[in-house]
């Protein structure tokens, strides 16, 4: 009878063990939406926390974006149609520089002629000039009467209003060829293209977008606790996820002198060289500085 039962337990073990499934691996399921709220809020205290350590250090945290310190919105200074782009979106460029160049040739044309009427004047006056000369000759022995010699005047001057009208015509031509190239205002990067070859601009038509990159600001609110502890020219560091290791200097320009009632805060801004362009307008950054001593 004890051995029948130990055979029957035997069976059963065995049988058991065939039925067993076969533990998987399987990813986690996703945290509901409520435990998801939970987690992030762990993870932006976690932020806070670590800001707060910094600042318990002696140091200041903040956190802001670069921005340009000039955006120039270039439209060309007369109509006409794109004939050449020298840039695109994001070219690098340096104050002068052209960015495109309109079609010239109706100008051009009229540039011809108008330098041609200005020798015709020329001519003329020359011409003018010589007889009146010789007037004041003839008026001077009282060989002529006076009436000649006032119409010899009149006719020289004449000539002489010419031949300035037809050169201040040379010149507008000239000035509207000047102005069909549209030239960069400051050094710095093509942000926008909205214009291509052969689009027709109309007056104040922007054709490009050209932003500062050299130097660049940064701008951040910092806890009203700090107000007498802030000065212009104080220097600040800023990391930026691009260059994880890389500390960037710089210096405070402007401190904000009114407090937000909302925040309890004022704003500070700084100034970043940026000589090698690493650095660009809308990048986020996280800024500590030092404390100064009151005044």
């Amino acid at each position: 009878m004890k051995i029948r039962s130990l055979l029957l337990i035997a069976i059963l073990a065995a049988a058991c063990a065939k039925k067993a499934p076969v533990a998987e691996t399987k990813e986690a399921p996703p945290l509901p939406s409520d435990v998801q709220n939970v987690a992030s809020a762990v993870t932006t205290t976690a932020s806070e926390a670590s800001q707060a350590a910094a600042e318990s250090s002696g140091s200041i945290v903040a956190t802001g974006e670069f921005i340009s310190p000039v955006r120039s919105e270039l439209s060309a200074k007369i109509p006409g149609r794109v004939a050449k782009l020298y840039v695109d979106e994001g070219s690098h460029v340096r104050l002068g520089d052209p960015l495109l160049e309109l079609e010239t040739d109706y100008t051009r044309l009229n540039l011809e002629k108008a330098e041609a009427d200005v020798q015709r004047a020329a001519a003329a006056e020359a011409d003018a000039q010589h007889d009146l000369d010789r007037k004041k000759e003839l008026i001077g022995n009282h060989s002529i009467p006076q009436a000649t010699y006032d119409r010899t005047v009149a006719a020289y001057d004449q000539a002489h209003a010419t031949k300035a009208s037809m050169q201040a015509q040379v010149a507008i031509f000239k000035q509207q060829m000047a102005d069909s190239v549209l030239r960069s205002p400051i050094d710095g990067v093509v942000a926008e293209k909205r214009t291509n070859v052969g689009q027709r601009l109309q007056d104040n038509t922007v054709a490009l977008v050209v932003t500062q990159i050299s130097p660049l600001k940064l701008r951040f609110r910092v806890p009203e606790k700090y107000l007498a502890q802030v000065h212009a020219g104080q220097k600040v560091k800023a990391t930026v996820d691009p260059y994880p290791n890389q500390l960037f200097e710089g210096k405070v320009t402007t401190v904000g002198g009114v407090i937000d009632p909302a925040t309890r805060s004022f704003f500070v801004e700084t100034e970043f060289p940026n000589r090698d362009g690493r650095l660009r307008p809308g990048l986020f950054a996280r800024v500590e500085m030092e404390p100064m001593s009151g005044s």
